[in-house]
């Protein structure tokens, strides 16, 4: 059996496969921009996305999130498909929260879900793949055009052919087009399988597909030992989306979880460098804010909100002031 380990050349050509491809994707106005974008000299050029796992532990539900992120400032929201479901299981108008998000000045940036579309078994996969095709459903629904495509159910096994990945990813990509949201490859770090940036970015060049992209996360970078300098290696199209946030210097990163994600500036994260990177990659990069501390479920949500907003933007004047 072919190894699916990359050789540094391998990665390299490949991912220049990705550049090519990047730049037949999407225009940045059909990427999740607000509807009414701040000034590039009050926003840095970046759209301030909230991720609601961020106060999942309130478990306010889809409506009170949209407004808790309009009422922070942010230019957009990235829900849980969970959150989606729930409120339309309890009798809530998927068809009326499009122009509730139009109100409150907001766009949905894209929509986390945990679909098994990567897996080797067939039928697990098939489920999967009715599965995302399901959530896109309802991420369409509400005005999203994008969401998560993380190696779920994949996470534990080691071995996974990346070619094969890559024509499952294809797959993904195609059923995405039937409901007009899109799929974006998933970094996980803590994962044996796409814990890596050489690893996403490899899948996503070999689906030959104009609408592939990457979605990355300071702290899956860090966790699965990516150097965020490849980052500059990506035209920003195939970037979307990227999670914000921070971690410690301690514990170690082989024993640090989602559990120590800190707010941005809080930790050690390269945010500066990052930063630049992604402002150089081009388009109006979408940052959204995503934590998983349960010091932060417990605190009022709002005050969450408004925090890492601040700190988001405080990153961002840090990254864009003259050296």
């Amino acid at each position: 059996m072919k190894s699916h380990l990359l050789t540094r050349r391998q990665v390299l050509r490949k991912t220049g496969l990705v550049l090519g491809a990047a730049s037949l994707g999407l225009a940045a106005g059909d990427s999740r921009a607000a509807s009414t974008p701040q000034p590039e000299s009050s926003s840095g050029g970046f759209t301030y996305c909230f991720n609601t796992g961020t106060i999942l532990g309130q478990k306010l539900g889809l409506l009170k999130e949209i407004e808790l992120a309009a009422q922070a400032g942010y230019d957009a929201i990235e829900p849980w498909v969970d959150s989606i479901e729930k409120y339309r299981q309890s009798g809530g108008a998927l068809a009326d929260v499009p122009k509730r998000l139009k109100d409150m000045r907001l766009t949905v940036a894209g929509a986390i879900g945990f679909a098994e579309w990567i897996v080797d078994d067939d039928d697990q996969r098939a489920k999967g793949l009715e599965r995302a095709k399901h959530d896109m459903d309802l991420v369409a629904q509400i005005g999203g055009r994008r969401i998560a495509a993380p190696p779920a159910g994949a996470t534990n096994i080691s071995g996974l052919d990346l070619k094969k990945a890559a024509d499952r990813y294809r797959a993904l990509l195609e059923l995405g087009e039937q409901s007009g949201v899109m799929p974006m490859l998933e970094i996980w770090g803590f994962s044996r399988n796409v814990s890596r940036l050489s690893e996403a970015l490899f899948i996503a060049a070999e689906t030959g597909h104009p609408q592939a992209s990457v979605l990355a996360d300071v702290f899956h970078l860090y966790k699965g030992g990516s150097d965020y300098r490849g980052l500059g290696l990506v035209h920003g199209k195939a970037l979307p989306v990227f999670h914000l946030n921070d971690y410690p210097a301690d514990p170690p990163r082989d024993k640090v979880n989602d559990s120590f994600r800190l707010m941005p500036g809080d930790g050690i994260a390269p945010l500066t460098q990052i930063l630049r990177l992604l402002k150089a990659a081009g388009g109006r990069p979408v940052i959204s804010l995503e934590l998983f501390s349960r010091k932060y479920w417990e605190m009022d949500a709002l005050a969450v909100a408004k925090e890492g907003l601040e700190k988001m933007k405080a990153a961002v004047a840090r990254a864009l002031a003259p050296d």
